[in-house]
């Protein structure tokens, strides 16, 4: 049995089955969005898939992996459709589809060079490349992977509190005779509380600095708000930066958040999961303008570097500070003796021990066709939200929200005669719902200052203004069909 399933022909024949349903899944270019299925029914045709597996039917087997693959496309997002406008994930690269199945057959988890030797080799080039953009120190800084921003953010802030208080790791928190705080813009993602809180941090020790018009960190207003902190007894360790805020894709000034935490000795950390592609496009980088002056950096490149999920690279501007992350010993793992090979080991750096070898799918492509199609597709996205933004603008229902740093834009609908916010916050979010029910387009919604928008996220490079319109005669449709139930 084993033998079998094993074998190189069973391999073949399946990947036969997956190639044919992947490609009619790229293949299929029509407007289309996500008709959210109910999870009764999919558990139902999930569940009827899951009874009566055999090993040695050949013939069910094939019709079977056909039919799961066919349900798994069938519910999910389309991501290569012009319809799709709702989240942070890109359709990757093709190719990444070969390197992800070579990784699963090859199976070199990558946090030992011994286990995964290339992947280990590529993380460390992959770092190289791209710190050309980034402009760290080429002689100290490092780089290692994680999955996901989250768990970057978290691996940050620890190398941060570590190097403030070095002590904590051993006598823990109630050790200390101050209480340690950061300090986050109002729109930073919710990872970075939630990191505070596994940090030993309540919300108390997070300080919120406010926001300009424009939904960044206001340098000025920050400043005294950090004053105020430190006379409340906080003792502040990091201010963390975004570059490309979930909200509405803002990017933090953050050549003035550099002087500020300079000033105060704090650690900067700038989560650039959404916005650090937009470094490698010389037309895009002074967008990032003082990021080379951050401590760490978290970067996805699943969001706008085009590849498969997880695939989150964190960069240190000193190669030393990434160790005050973790202080451990553990001889079945971490060798005393480094030597030529463990020099390439990024276990001590990450929280992972058996860790996917994801930086293959960002090397791969990388490796065949260098920059360009990254550049020109963060450059395309970029440009496709000004142009979504100048075309709401000349719309009398239309409001846009803010002009984008990036490729996320906010806005609303504007019914005659106009509502009162509580009223037009709650159409927006009706709309929402509506016009992912019907299936053509996804698109997604966030309260800005307590009131819900309507958000578009382009990271499909087929999206066009003609979409675009075709968007806001769905959501014109939908709105009169909700304004005409409510009279």
């Amino acid at each position: 049995m084993l033998d079998d399933l094993f074998s190189v022909e069973r391999f073949v024949g399946d990947a036969g089955i997956a190639l044919s349903r992947i490609g009619r899944f790229l293949g299929d270019t029509s407007v289309r969005g996500l008709a959210l299925t109910d999870p009764a029914l999919v558990m139902a045709a999930a569940g009827k898939l899951t009874r009566g597996g055999r090993p040695d039917d050949a013939a069910m087997h094939a019709d079977r992996l056909a039919a799961i693959l066919d349900l798994y496309a069938r519910t999910g997002i389309p991501v290569y459709s012009p319809g799709y406008m709702g989240r942070q994930f890109s359709g990757p690269l093709p190719v990444t589809a070969a390197v992800d199945l070579a990784s699963a057959i090859l199976t070199q988890p990558a946090s030992f060079y011994e286990a995964g030797p290339l992947p280990s080799v590529a993380e460390r080039i992959m770092g190289e490349e791209l710190n050309r953009f980034l402009g760290m120190p080429a002689d100290r800084f490092t780089m290692v992977t994680t999955s996901g921003g989250s768990l970057a953010n978290l691996t940050a802030l620890l190398a941060a509190r570590g190097r403030r208080y070095p002590e904590v790791w051993t006598t823990g928190l109630a050790g200390l005779d101050r209480r340690p705080a950061i300090a986050v813009g109002e729109d930073s993602h919710y990872s970075i509380t939630r990191a505070a809180g596994l940090l030993g941090m309540g919300e108390a020790q997070v300080v919120r600095l406010p926001l300009d018009a424009a939904r960044r960190i206001d340098p000025v207003r920050a400043a005294a708000e950090l004053d105020a902190a430190a006379a409340r007894g906080l003792d502040l360790f990091a201010l963390v930066a975004t570059a490309g805020t979930t909200p509405v894709g803002a990017i933090d000034p953050m050549e003035a958040l550099a002087d500020l935490a300079a000033e105060r000795g704090l650690w900067l950390h700038v989560d650039a999961a959404h916005g650090g592609g937009m470094i490698v496009s010389d037309r895009l980088r002074a967008r990032l303008a003082g990021i080379e002056r951050a401590d760490s950096i978290a970067w996805d490149a699943h969001k706008t570097m085009f590849v498969p999920a997880a695939c989150t690279m964190l960069f240190y501007r000193d190669r030393d500070h990434a160790h005050a992350a973790f202080r451990q010993e553990a001889s079945y793992v971490f060798e005393k003796t480094p030597d030529r090979y463990t020099a390439f080991d990024a276990a001590e750096k990450n929280f992972e021990c058996t860790k996917r070898p994801m930086i293959m799918s960002l090397w791969v492509p990388w490796a065949l066709y260098g920059p360009a199609p990254f550049v020109e597709k963060i450059e395309g996205l970029c440009d496709m939200a000004v142009q979504a933004h100048d075309l709401l603008r000349a719309q009398r229902d239309f409001v846009p929200l803010h002009r984008p740093d990036s490729n996320i834009l906010c806005f609303r609908y504007v019914p005659e005669p106009p509502m009162d916010e509580a009223a037009s916050g709650a159409l927006q979010t009706e709309i929402r719902n509506r016009v992912r029910s019907r299936g053509r387009f996804f698109i997604s919604k966030v309260d800005l200052d307590g009131q819900a928008a309507l958000r578009v996220v382009f990271m499909n490079h087929v999206v066009t203004a003609q979409h675009v319109g075709l968007l806001l005669d769905e959501i014109r449709t939908v709105a009169a069909m909700v304004l005409e139930e409510r009279a």
